[in-house]
């Protein structure tokens, strides 16, 4: 699963939380399932009630006792109507006792079965999700598994689809099941659905057939065997688009106004199918792979074995894709899940880590390979920043036997830190190890669990390492190293000293570090451990190095303290060629904007290849003066530059002039295909002349706008124009899906509704910001709801207030307690 979450750095929030989590997950050890019986086989008919959304289902289960004899099943099925529970035997169902409290339906067979002996169940059963009261977590927003969106078509603005859930353990709200990670089986799923709708199952599609009463029915197989909680069904009415890898079937669902776009979004499966295969060893082991796309999902994506849901944020239009497809690392990371998750299965959530962290570091991976080394580096140190920031998940250990929920393990650390370490471990060992160690796990493993340990001694046996080291300080323990890094140069002994502190709480770690030492472009690379509280290294060299990089790949998962003098980061930008390497060097060149250095180094990074960098550049200026080769570089990005992203960037920077000469150019990029250019320019214009912008952004908004351009939109008719535009802000605010834009867009629309006098207005705008402040999943409130209710909410309360509404002020804060 790729995990969106609204992440925000109210560490006091999360610090409590994570104590109250700590407390109780400590008290229950989380083992891994006990297997009494195994799944073998699971054959599903289902039809559904589209008026009271429910699944009318009839399965057969086939199953044998795992080692010791057994005369009785324990199915999870949660918040079903059991209307039959038989045994087939010579093709007649015998009946058998069960009980069923609600959520485990226990059956007595009708003997004791060995583990040498098959035996299939029967039930007939009616699923009953929106009746089915469940929580769920940050990033699964709950657990009812199965979903009608828009059922009845009563929303004319929305399809009506089906689409179901199932991690962690939502598969048993919609078919009876063993629902834990260490079951697999193989499958046969009959959907029978209206015939205007397409169905997406697991495995292949064998078979259609026409019904009388205008359904149809759809047979999907599944050969292979894999976990509950991925079985899949979807159901709708999509455009499908058909690719392929190697003769097997690629396949894209989306909205069919997404049609013409779909293979700009997905296009580059089949080639990330091949990629993958060559680097682990392990050609792709399904019979197809299909992505579609699911309204109101709010998960990121699901690696449903062979059928992967995306949300619809995927579904990107052509303008868009013009900027660059936001959706390429989760479509990587949701097919390397096809080998670490469904091929090999974490043995229990306590190992979540063989799943996400091997998700999460083949965005990485994909980076790397297609687009090049900067943009893999790009993405490694926005999750490393994602982990380090989150100050409460630093008490977190990788793998973790003790947890409050199944669902607190899809965090920060399951996802980024898990992948920052395998960027460690792949650094340690060498690429050839790397790869050849992970054929290896899968090899062992294929159609089997996974766990950490598992992992490390595939890892041993391939490099003739002991690996303890590695994975009890980085898997079985918590936190990361806290870095203080010094070095001075004693000239009389021409040596070269460095210092390495760290100092954090819960004792020293063991690092390979990596040093470089500079003179001129001339660098020697030396490998160091440190291992104490304080390690000092020495190194020869006959004059003062220009520069000492520590930790030169940038590859350690730490928080690093490091002084170095602006010559030294002028050095850095120029030789040392990492992506980091840059942007530290920017980063420190900004807080100095005003020494020439410092402006130079800013300015060199107008001109750097990688894109980002340019873009960092161009907003590290700040309130420096702009001289005049600095103008015409940036006036030439915003003109031509390939990366439309930067092109955006260069015209805020020109807008923050307020230079009414730019004025023409500004109303031309207007019309650029770019949201982003597009958006950047309006308000850019509306800096110099408001009312000319105004007018624009009234006749913008008539026609469909996203991103940048339509917060650019909005903020211009807010900035210029009164409440009558109130149909037109709030309704693009309730349209825009669970999302950190939209949360970004709060302070926007509490300034508009500021403005709002209309008393039955100004409630329904205050009451979408309030249901959007109750649609975020349970994990994230905690920290989103005290922003949403202390900072907007009680802002625009004070706002009318001030402005002598009193009644609507109360109104708010009534509100902010709901």
């Amino acid at each position: 699963m790729k995990k969106l979450l609204l992440l925000f750095a109210f560490s006091q929030v999360g610090n409590l939380m994570a104590q109250e989590q700590k407390e109780l997950g400590q008290k229950v050890y989380r083992a891994v399932p006990e297997k009494i019986n195994n799944l073998v086989h699971t054959k599903l008919n289902a039809s559904f009630d589209y008026k009271q959304a429910r699944l009318n289902g009839n399965v057969w289960i086939t199953l044998k006792p795992h080692f010791y004899a057994t005369d009785s099943l324990q199915l999870d099925a949660k918040g079903m109507d059991i209307k039959q529970v038989a045994l087939v035997k010579a093709g007649k169902n015998i009946p058998l006792k069960y009980q069923y409290d609600g959520w485990l339906l226990k059956i007595n067979l009708d003997k004791l079965y060995t583990r040498n002996e098959n035996y299939t169940v029967y039930i007939d059963y009616v699923a009953k999700p929106n009746e089915l009261e469940v929580k769920g977590s940050a990033a699964i927003t709950d657990a009812k598994g199965l979903y009608f969106i828009n059922p009845t078509g009563e929303d004319k603005t929305k399809p009506t689809q089906i689409w179901t859930q199932g991690e962690t353990e939502a598969t048993s709200v919609w078919v009876p099941t063993i629902d834990k990670t260490n079951q697999k089986t193989t499958q046969e799923f009959n959907l029978t659905v209206p015939a205007k709708y397409v169905t997406l199952s697991n495995g292949k599609l064998v078979k259609q057939t026409k019904n009388s009463n205008g359904t149809r029915t759809d047979s999907w197989k599944m050969d292979l065997p894999h976990a509950p909680y991925l079985f899949f069904m979807g159901v709708g009415e999509y455009a499908v688009i058909k690719d392929q890898y190697k003769g097997k079937e690629v396949s894209y669902y989306v909205e069919k106004e997404y049609e013409k776009v779909a293979r700009k979004i997905f296009g580059n499966t089949p080639e990330m199918m091949q990629y993958f295969s060559n680097k682990l060893g392990v050609e792709y082991p399904w019979v197809k792979y299909s992505q579609i796309t699911g309204r109101d999902y709010v998960s990121g994506a699901m690696e449903n074995t062979t059928a992967t849901l995306h949300q619809e944020s995927a579904q990107q239009d052509a303008r868009e894709l013009t900027d660059r497809n936001n959706w390429e690392g989760t479509i990587a990371h949701e097919l390397f899940h096809h080998w670490f998750g469904d091929y090999v299965t974490a043995e229990s959530w306590s190992n979540l880590t063989v799943n996400e962290s091997f998700a999460d570091y083949s965005e990485y991976l994909w980076a790397e390979y297609k687009f090049g080394k900067d943009e893999a580096a790009y993405t490694n140190w926005v999750a490393m920043n994602g982990y380090l920031n989150s100050k409460a998940d630093a008490t977190k250990h990788l793998v973790r036997f003790y947890y409050d929920s199944q669902e607190d393990m899809f965090d920060v650390v399951s996802y980024s830190k898990g992948g920052r370490i395998l960027n460690m471990l792949r650094n340690y060992v060498g690429d050839d190890a790397f790869f050849k160690s992970l054929n290896k796990y899968l090899t062992d493993n294929k159609f089997g669990t996974g766990s950490a340990h598992k992992l490390r001694l595939a890892f041993e046996a391939v490099t003739g390492k002991d690996l303890n080291w590695f994975f009890n300080q980085w898997y079985f323990n918590s936190g990361h190293p806290s870095l203080v890094i010094s070095n001075s140069y004693d000239a009389a002994a021409q040596k070269a000293m460095v210092v390495i502190k760290q100092t954090q709480n819960n004792g020293p770690f063991q690092l390979p570090v990596t040093i470089d030492i500079y003179n001129g472009a001339n660098k020697k690379r030396h490998i160091v451990w440190a291992k104490n509280t304080a390690d000092t290294f020495y190194f020869s060299s006959t004059t003062k190095p220009d520069l000492i990089n520590v930790d030169a790949d940038k590859v350690l998962l730490a928080e690093k303290k490091e002084t170095k003098t602006i010559d030294e980061y002028a050095h850095q930008f120029k030789y040392g060629g990492h992506y980091l390497d840059r942007r530290e060097a920017i980063d420190l060149a900004s807080k100095k904007i005003n020494e020439t250095a410092a402006y130079e180094i800013v300015k060199a990074g107008l001109n750097d290849s990688y894109f980002r960098i340019r873009m960092k550049a161009l907003g590290s200026f700040g309130n420096a003066k702009l001289d005049n080769t600095t103008i015409a570089m940036i006036e030439k990005i915003a003109k031509d530059d390939v990366s439309k992203l930067v092109r955006a960037d260069a015209i805020t920077v020109l807008g923050q002039l307020k230079n009414a000469a730019y004025a023409a150019q500004f109303e031309e990029y207007i019309n650029d295909s770019s949201y982003s250019v597009a958006g950047a320019a309006l308000l850019a214009l509306n800096d110099l002349d408001g009312k000319k912008a105004y007018v624009i952004a009234n006749k913008l908004a008539k026609a469909p706008a996203k991103g940048r351009l339509s917060a650019a939109i909005n903020a211009v008719i807010i900035a210029n124009g009164d409440e009558t535009a109130y149909d037109y802000i709030i309704g693009n605010f309730k349209k825009m899906p669970l999302s950190q834009e939209k949360f970004s867009a709060l302070s926007s629309i509490v300034e508009f509704l500021a403005k709002v006098t209309d008393t039955e207005k100004f409630k329904a705008g205050v009451d979408a910001v309030v249901n959007f402040r109750n649609e975020i999943p349970d994990g994230a409130r905690p920290q989103t709801d005290p922003v949403i209710n202390n900072v907007f909410l009680k802002g625009l309360a004070s706002k009318k207030e001030a402005a002598g509404a009193q009644a609507l002020a109360d109104y708010v804060k009534e509100k902010m307690k709901n």
